[in-house]
């Protein structure tokens, strides 16, 4: 079943390869979205895929590339909307 997931993750999550370890694993795992540095240093993403796979995105997620901190998640499960061809990184 497909589902769209919208996240805000805070922490030390921006200038440490983030966005693009994310785009690479939504781009292996079939995922379409995108993600952006938001001002207040937090990083905001929304995902459209099979419901397993956003579980691991989530799962990626919480944990970062190497050099990321995450101390917080909000997450919020709506419908899939099918909205996007693609996953792609928001300039700021």
């Amino acid at each position: 079943m497909k589902e769209r997931l919208h996240l805000i993750i805070e922490g030390l999550v921006q200038g440490v390869l983030f966005r693009e370890a994310v785009k690479k694993k939504a781009d292996a795992m079939q995922i379409t979205g995108w993600i952006k540095n938001n001002q207040d240093g937090s990083l905001e993403a929304v995902f459209e895929g099979e419901e397993a796979r956003l579980r691991k995105m989530l799962a990626f997620c919480r944990e970062g590339p190497p050099d990321a901190v995450v101390d917080t998640i909000e997450e919020e499960w709506d419908e899939y909307a099918e909205e996007f061809d693609s996953f792609e990184i928001e300039l700021d």
